[in-house]
């Protein structure tokens, strides 16, 4: 099919129905004669019949037409009419049904779904309908009562969906294979597809060239190039280093030539004649900046003496509001006037103190530069000052500040003294209160030490009981299990049971372990005592004792090792109020002996 058509004239009974049809649609009717009811412009906005064109816009919002509407066509209800052609009618659907439903617009759709057609329905008949809205590139039609038209724009989608719902009948035939209604919606298509791709890429090309551009008219230029080291060029070079305006690109060149390795045995003399010009610039430069140093200290002076200015009518402004407070003046003021006085009086005196700080501040820095002066003793600023003759001014501007700063200082002791007047007495009434309450809290805080150190004592003594009534317990249940055997061997075994007795006593004392807690206290004190081959006092065993069991008391440990004389040896050392008392391990030496 070729993709230029030229538009049919279609003949048609009722001309009238048929233009303002068309013109609804925004569509010139051909073969027609007479003015459009509706303008091109105001049916397609930024659409202009003699470019052919349609204005840019952005094709990635999906669901939105590339066609917009007039403002009055939403107040106003697009009346549909009978649409007559050569081969078929077109009636319009009911305007009471709600309007068909459309798809979400592809990007860079072209191509229309149209479905419904009436089974007789030609290729023919479907161009010569949809023609009426632009150039159709292609039709694909198929079996089954649908097909795909292509437009060659893209505006052209928006005027064929305006025919979506009508009722096409072929002729003035009744059969049913001549009628249908048709329904016209967006397709999506690669062809559409690669386009809007190609489209968006060409716009993508367009903003990065665009982009380049603005980036290489916004970066600076480039330096000058360097030329290459010569003879001739360095005569040159020579001239400019003397030169004190072109003495900056001068030195930029040279240091170029030295980075590249030009210099050698044959151009050395031509280097070193050129550094020795450069380095002639030294004193050029300690002069200029003796210079701007000398008006930066004028700038400072007279920015100083302006301070100094500024604070002497601060000083005057507070005088007259100091002598407009006081009685004879202030009793003559309205309330409403003494508010503002009091008020404008208080804001001078904070800008003035204010003021005073900065001028204190600019002293001190005055103070700190001259002391570095001091410690670093600069040539240059010496020969200024021996040039212009300023040393009398200077040493007496010294004792001028002098003067200045202890008059100042006795100003801000005075008022500090005056602050600590205030705050003594607003404490004068609060000294006996808390004298009162600090030595209720100190007798608090004894009384609770005393406690603590009474139920310490009182637990102790509550352990060391409770041992000895499980001991009395365990010889309680010996003795009467004693007894009861000798009942049984009868009067004869009463002097055994003395015997036993006395033994047993014995053990009391000297005997072996009678609990694992005692084998392990006795496993751990022999290492202890072993790793300490001098001695080590209770309190010492004692407190390494305690991190493995805390119940354990310093008088069980000693019972313990005077139980078992052989394991454990009590030794003094020291004289007098040094005397110590040391537990020593000899359960080795016992071994020995034996």
């Amino acid at each position: 099919m070729d993709c230029v058509q030229s538009h049919i004239t279609v003949p048609v009974a009722d001309p009238g129905a048929w233009a303002t049809a068309m013109n609804n649609l925004g569509i010139v009717p051909m073969g027609l004669t007479g003015q459009q009811l509706v303008s091109d412009s105001i049916c397609i906005q930024g659409f202009d019949p003699n470019l052919g064109i349609i204005t840019p816009i952005n094709p990635m919002m999906a669901g939105i037409s590339l066609v917009q509407s007039h403002p009055l066509a939403a107040e106003l209800p697009v009346i549909k009419e009978i649409i007559h052609c050569k081969n078929c009618t077109l009636f319009p659907q009911n305007p009471n049904l709600p309007p068909p439903s459309t798809r979400e617009r592809p990007p860079g759709c072209k191509t229309v779904f149209v479905g419904g057609l009436p089974e007789n329905a030609t290729e023919e008949i479907i161009k010569e309908v949809f023609d009426q809205c632009g150039e159709i590139v292609a039709i694909r039609k198929s079996k089954k009562n649908f097909c795909h038209i292509r437009f060659i724009e893209e505006f052209m989608v928006d005027k064929a969906l305006y025919l979506s719902g009508y009722r096409m009948r072929i002729g003035s035939s009744t059969d049913k294979k001549d009628s249908g209604r048709i329904h016209v919606d967006f397709a999506q298509a690669r062809d559409d597809l690669y386009e809007w791709e190609c489209k968006q890429r060409l716009l993508a090309r367009e903003e990065r060239h665009r982009r380049k551009i603005q980036e290489d008219w916004l970066r600076p230029p480039s330096p000058p190039p360097i030329m290459h080291f010569s003879e001739h060029e360095a005569a040159l070079l020579a001239e400019k280093l003397k030169d004190d305006n072109k003495f900056s690109d001068a030195t930029a060149v040279l240091f170029t030539w030295i980075d590249r390795g030009e210099v050698n045995r044959r151009t050395a003399n031509h280097f070193y004649s050129m550094i020795q010009s450069a380095n002639s610039h030294v004193r050029r430069l300690m002069n200029e900046k003796a210079q701007h140093e000398e008006e930066m200290e004028l700038a400072k002076e007279h920015f100083k003496n302006s301070l100094l200015a500024i604070l002497t009518q601060f000083e005057q402004i507070t005088a007259v509001f100091t002598a407009a407070t006081r009685q004879k003046a202030w009793d003559h003021f309205s309330k409403a006037q003494r508010k503002n006085i009091d008020i404008w009086r208080k804001q001078s005196e904070e800008l003035r103190n204010a003021h005073s700080e900065d001028i204190m501040g600019i002293r001190r820095e005055e103070e700190m530069e001259m002391s570095d002066e001091d410690l670093e003793e600069n040539p240059c600023k010496k020969m200024r000052m021996e040039d212009t003759g300023r040393a009398v001014l200077s040493a007496q501007t010294c004792a001028l500040r002098e003067e200045n700063d202890s008059l100042r200082w006795q100003l801000d002791a005075y008022r500090n003294e005056v602050e600590l007047l205030k705050k003594e007495q607003g404490k004068m009434y609060r000294t006996e209160e808390d004298h009162t309450q600090e030595q209720q809290l100190h007798f608090l805080q004894q009384t609770m030490q005393n406690m603590q150190q009474q139920l310490l004592r009182v637990q102790e003594e509550l352990k060391g009981k409770e041992l000895e009534l499980e001991q009395a317990k365990d010889e309680q249940h010996y003795l009467e299990g004693e007894v009861l055997s000798l009942r049984e061997k009868g009067v004869n075994g009463t002097a055994a049971l003395y015997h036993h007795r006395e033994k047993n006593n014995d053990a009391v004392i000297w005997g072996p372990l009678r609990s694992e807690k005692e084998a392990l206290l006795l496993g751990i004190i022999s290492t202890f005592r072993h790793v300490h081959p001098f001695g080590a006092n209770i309190e010492y065993l004692w407190s390494y004792i305690q991190r493995l069991d805390t119940k354990i008391s310093a008088g069980e440990l000693e019972k313990l090792m005077v139980r078992l004389p052989n394991m454990f040896q009590q030794e003094f050392s020291g004289v007098g109020a040094t005397l110590e008392k040391r537990w020593k391990f000899c359960g080795f030496e016992t071994l020995k002996s034996v």
